[in-house]
């Protein structure tokens, strides 16, 4: 029995320049945090030749290619396992929650690979996991989402990830003190909206509007730039303000990315004391972030009070095995 554990993600800036249609004239980047919430995937060898899969819904087949589970289907195909193994996963939030924003489906592509790699006796690197996770939900399955949350997923930690026009992907962490990424986690506060979306549809609508919309793409680059700045300098001066304006900026990249209730809810934490904040992933619904300073921490709790709050902590790794058993 094999189990991996990956980390879900949360992108402060630069989300959106990571689509292929945007980088490959230039490149994007974003930076980005793995977070103390995670997918666990088992791994364990049947007695039969039979495929088991288990997540909302059990399936149970002959063959590799009946498996309606997309990605695992294509992990499956892409390590080159055909009979005989049963996998099952679960996360710390709750994987029926479609569009939350956090980069789930990609954790699970990620954390798939690992395990798969590691029931054949393969040590794979988080490169490898990244490319191959970007390779099942982008190249195979169609999927029009960008590269960013593969590739947190595989490294972890709190990183600045540049994507190239040559499709290569530098990944390499922000330097700061110990300290400044303490205070910053003490200063950010995630609230569950109640919203889910579809998040294919909404970046489908921005990748075909990525030609119109290139100056304020350029912009969400700019800030992420400035921020990996400001966070090696340990200022974390400007930290809410830069979500704000990233926020602004890409609510012009779709016309579903926020709607009404969004705006209040962003409103109100404003009002409350919180500096700046953003809806997580495409947009639409999901988590929302927000900055701001501890001793007004309380006021934006009653402010959203019908909204759930997650507390998290950062993640220094990536998708590891926790476990294995011959």
């Amino acid at each position: 029995m094999i189990i991996s554990r990956t980390p879900l993600r949360i992108s402060f800036a630069g989300g959106g320049s990571d689509l292929a249609v945007y980088y490959r004239n230039g490149c994007g980047s974003v930076v980005s945090t793995a977070i103390d919430k995670y997918i666990y995937i088992t791994v364990n060898r049947k007695f039969d030749d039979l495929i088991r899969v288990s997540y909302s819904k059990t399936e149970m087949v002959k063959n590799v290619d009946e498996i309606e589970h997309n990605i695992i289907r294509e992990a499956l195909k892409l390590v080159g396992i055909e009979t005989g193994i049963e996998v099952v996963y679960m996360g710390d939030i709750p994987l029926g929650s479609a569009g939350v924003g956090l980069g789930s489906s990609s954790s699970l592509a990620v954390g798939v690979l690992n395990a798969l790699y590691a029931f054949k006796g393969q040590s794979v690197s988080a490169e490898k996991l990244a490319r191959g996770a970007c390779r099942i939900e982008i190249d195979i399955l169609k999927q029009p989402i960008g590269k960013q949350d593969q590739y947190i997923a595989a490294y972890g930690g709190l990183q600045h990830i540049r994507f190239n026009g040559n499709e290569s992907v530098f990944v390499d962490p922000v330097i700061c003190q110990h300290e400044t990424k303490r205070q910053l986690n003490n200063r950010l506060m995630l609230f569950y909206t109640g919203m889910t979306r579809v998040s294919s549809s909404i970046l489908a609508e921005q990748e075909q509007n990525t030609d119109i919309n290139r100056a304020y793409l350029d912009k969400i680059v700019e800030l992420a730039g400035e921020l990996r700045k400001d966070l090696a300098r340990d200022d974390l001066s400007r930290f809410g303000e830069i979500l704000h304006q990233g926020w602004l900026n890409k609510m012009k990249l779709a016309s579903r990315i926020t709607n009404e209730r969004i705006n209040e809810y962003c409103d109100k934490a404003r009002r409350a004391g919180a500096v700046g904040g953003k809806i997580l992933g495409a947009g639409g619904g999901g988590f929302l972030l927000l900055y701001c300073e501890q001793e007004n921490q309380n006021k934006v709790r009653e402010a959203l009070s019908d909204l759930k709050e997650a507390p998290f902590k950062f993640e220094p790794q990536g998708s590891k095995i926790i476990y294995v058993s011959d």
